[in-house]
């Protein structure tokens, strides 16, 4: 009994232990989690008072005009001071109650009742950052708005939101409910491109309906207003009427909500069409706005920033020269003949080594605002393409050579779609690939494309910045007429990779960014190797051909080491043309706003004429290197029509030899032999038939195939008959008496015209042949001759004279072997003229 009693102690001792210890643990997480707690409390608090501590102070002159954005040149000199060309003030008394109204029931119903930051609307805001993350609702009140445009920098980040919060209760306390709404209707950004934006209220009013009192604003323009500064860009009635509309429906469903205005005049006001509402006047564009537009998308992208809002220091790459010359030559002063005023023109001039746009011309007769040819239009680049997808691919990725032997025999098939033919409906064998390009041929340039495939030709465009579109590329964009579409400045962006030895960099406009608070950002493209320096080379080798010999040279700058490629597209839509030196890229794309509508066949080289004019005004004066060819190209002579490629022999002509490039250690080794000189004739004898009266010439040849015989003949030296034969014979008919012939055999390949032998001449001279007097009865002889004849001359007896056949045979024997003699001593006799007659 002892013993299990002192068991059941031991029991209740060691459970009472363990709740001990249980309890402890838990007292142990516990005070882990209120040190946790109290350790990022206090580290929170730290942090922000940290924020506090560094946010900066009231500034008056701020909060009332704030700081404009400077937009500087490639020099740093100051060219444009947006947010300052446009600005009314009005005071809050000037202000109807319809307009306050639809403003507070659109941006902070409860603006007279907060202290500057709204708990409720941060609550909803907390809660929808939660869920769809941070930044994607703002609960910023009208006070918050002010100070975040007036006295920081766009960026969503926690600090910016603290002291946007602290700063806002401080502006609270240093200033009225009025005063505040007054500083953000006199400075919020109410957009309108068509006439460079607008700041304030009262500019808005007046740049949107010529209105200047704010009394006179109906219901539904003060609700358009009113909905504007929410997204200005993309609630812009000069640009997205259709989304404005929306917007202002949605302000005035808002003032019913809260009572403003009773649902029958908030109908009679949706009923307004905003199109109809607008009366925008005539505005002096801004100058280099087609420039500055891509400043804006550039400081958009890349940071987020509002250059007409957010008061910036901005520093381009703008070359004020080359913007002020090309927009001369878009002007009315140009002196391009343009056939028509609307026909338009996108050009951008970058610098070739670092991508930097040093001038864009938006269009001609453009206004103020208007849609930016050289960046906003995205037209089908046509033959401009082919470098991009073809051929430089082919080099890059095959090894090609520029003499690359190229299918050229017909039309090009493709399976369920029509045919693709040349443009010059020319066909016929093989072409080089240098040729295919600087003819700009169809047909050669889809077999390339077919040879390296859709993939790589992708992959290569893109390394060059091209944009692909989602659903890819298919064979057609080969010759830039199917899904594929580009700007100039995506053009010329592609170009100055063949022309910067292959390196890439994204084109820019912005070099740098200063906020308000002094932070800087650098937003210069880095550069990316997207080819090898062969390639680049190669290409540009070929395109220099395009300007010196083919389809680019009304293009073509003397004395300018330059080079381009034209691309036209189907009837004549767009009509581009892209070239480079070292220094500078060209693009410029022609064509209507409406993209079914054809330039004039007799303006189809405008492009070209814009091209030469602007890149000779940029390069007067500054030198210009020439593309120099790298270690990883060899310059090699080939054989024309040799495929595979060979060397030329010794014997090949001038006139078979092209120099072409290869990648080192893929030029051809072997030799041709297709213009080996051919063994000359051999045994040539000639033989008079006097009864036929006609010279019977027979010799004998090494070859017996492949080989037609040129024999040349005529009188005392001459041999000017020619006739061919594939025999080893040839009679000359109805020859002349009494005269020497000369007569030459030359061998010569009946493939290759050009392949011939040295000539082997012979020579025969033609007896006369005179008629035989019957034989008279022998008489005496007398014993002195009759002194009134005449001795005959030894030619006469010697003609006269019977031969017999004894005698007859030795002279021919003995002709024989002079003729041979001949033949001989001429087997040695070349004949200068033979190249010249073939």
């Amino acid at each position: 009994m002892v013993d299990q009693s002192q068991s059941r102690v031991a029991r209740r001792q060691a459970a009472k232990k363990a709740k001990k210890n249980k309890t402890s643990i838990w007292k142990k997480i516990g005070l882990l989690i209120l040190g946790l707690f109290i350790a990022v409390a206090i580290f929170g608090i730290a942090l922000f008072s940290y924020y506090i501590f560094t946010a900066p102070k009231l500034d008056h002159s701020l909060l009332t005009e704030p700081a404009s954005t400077k937009v500087y040149d490639i020099n740093e000199d100051l060219f444009g001071d947006l947010g300052q060309e446009r600005r009314t003030k009005i005071s809050y008394e000037d202000l109807p109650d319809s307009l306050i109204n639809a403003v507070l029931a659109t941006e902070d119903v409860r603006f007279f009742k907060h202290s500057g930051i709204d708990i409720r609307r941060i609550t909803k805001a907390v809660i929808s950052n939660l869920t769809n993350g941070f930044g994607s609702e703002g609960g910023s009140t009208i006070t918050q708005q002010v100070v975040k445009r007036s006295l920081l920098t766009p960026e969503k980040t926690m600090k910016r939101k603290v002291q946007e919060q602290w700063l806002a209760l401080q502006l609270e306390r240093a200033y009225e409910k009025e005063e505040i709404l007054e500083m953000y209707l006199n400075n919020i950004y109410y957009g309108g491109k068509a006439f460079n934006g607008a700041y304030g209220i009262a500019t808005a009013a007046e740049m949107y309906f010529g209105i200047t009192d704010l009394e006179e604003l109906t219901l539904s323009q003060t609700a358009l207003l009113a909905g504007l500064p929410q997204r200005p860009s993309a609630y812009d009635p000069t640009v997205n009427p259709d989304l404005a509309q929306e917007r202002m429906n949605t302000v005035l469903s808002l003032m019913v909500r809260h009572g403003n205005i009773t649902q029958e005049e908030a109908d009679e006001a949706a009923e307004v069409n905003v199109e109809d509402m607008l009366n925008i006047p005539e505005i002096t564009q801004t100058p280099y706005q087609a420039f500055i537009d891509q400043v804006r998308i550039e400081v958009e992208e890349k940071l987020g920033a509002d250059i007409y809002n957010d008061g910036l220091e901005i520093y381009t790459t703008l070359d004020p020269d080359a913007q002020e010359h090309v927009e001369y030559v878009l002007s009315d002063e140009s002196p391009i003949a343009f056939p028509d005023d609307e026909l338009q023109s996108g050009l951008v001039v970058l610098d070739t080594k670092t991508g930097a746009i040093q001038a864009i011309g938006g269009g001609r007769n453009r206004e103020t605002g208007g849609f930016n040819m050289a960046i906003q239009a995205k037209r089908q680049p046509g033959s401009a393409i082919k470098p991009i997808l073809s051929f430089g691919p082919a080099i890059e990725y095959l090894n090609w050579s520029t003499y690359q032997q190229i299918d050229n025999s017909g039309p090009f098939e493709i399976a369920g779609s029509s045919e693709v033919k040349n443009w010059n409906s020319e066909y016929g064998g093989h072409v080089s690939a240098r040729y295919a390009l600087q003819q700009s041929l169809n047909v050669p340039t889809l077999h390339t494309l077919e040879e390296v495939g859709i993939a790589q030709a992708t992959e290569f465009a893109e390394g060059i910045g091209v944009p692909i579109p989602e659903d890819g590329l298919n064979i057609r964009d080969g010759i830039g007429g199917s899904k594929l579409s580009m700007s100039a400045l995506d053009m010329a962006g592609a170009y100055s990779a063949f022309g910067n030895d292959g390196i890439y960099n994204e084109p820019y406009a912005v070099t740098k960014v200063v906020f308000g608070d002094g932070r800087e950002e650098n937003l210069k493209s880095d550069p990316v190797a997207a080819m090898s320096d062969a390639t680049a080379y190669m290409v540009t080798d070929m395109l220099r051909s395009v300007v010196q010999n083919g389809t680019g040279a009304a293009a073509n700058i003397p004395g300018l080491p330059m080079v381009g490629k034209t691309g036209t597209t189907d009837n004549n839509v767009d009509i581009w043309f892209t070239g480079y030196t070292t220094n500078y890229t060209v693009a410029v794309w022609s064509g209507y706003e409406d993209s079914t509508r054809s330039v004039p066949s007799t303006h189809t080289t405008v492009s070209r004429q814009l091209f030469k004019n602007v890149m000779t005004e940029i390069s007067e004066g500054v030198e210009t290197a020439d593309f120099e060819m790298p270690d990883s190209v060899v310059r090699v002579e080939i054989e024309r029509g040799t495929n595979p490629p060979q060397l030329p022999s010794e014997y090949t002509p001038d006139s078979q030899i092209s120099v072409e490039l290869f990648k080192r250690g893929y030029e051809p080794k072997e030799r041709s032999e297709q213009f080996d000189k051919l063994d000359p004739v051999t045994g040539l004898v000639a033989e008079y038939d006097e009864e036929a009266n006609q010279i019977e010439i027979k010799w004998d040849h090494s070859n017996e195939e492949d080989v037609n015989f040129i024999v040349k003949y005529g009188k005392e030296g001459s041999t000017s008959n020619e006739s061919q034969t594939s025999d080893h014979s040839f009679t000359i008919s109805q020859v002349e008496q009494g005269v020497t012939y000369t007569i030459e055999v030359i061998a010569v390949n009946s493939n290759s015209p050009d392949l011939t032998s040295e000539a082997k001449r012979i020579e025969i001279r033609i007896p006369e042949v005179v008629e035989e007097e019957p034989e008279e009865e022998e008489e005496e002889e007398p014993d002195e001759p009759d002194e009134s004849e005449e001795p005959d001359s030894d030619e006469d007896n010697e003609d006269e004279t019977p031969i017999d056949d004894e005698n007859n045979d030795n002279n021919e024997e003995n002709s024989d072997e002079d003729i041979e003699d001949d033949a001989v001593e001429d087997e040695d006799t070349g004949n200068p003229d033979t190249e010249d007659n073939e």
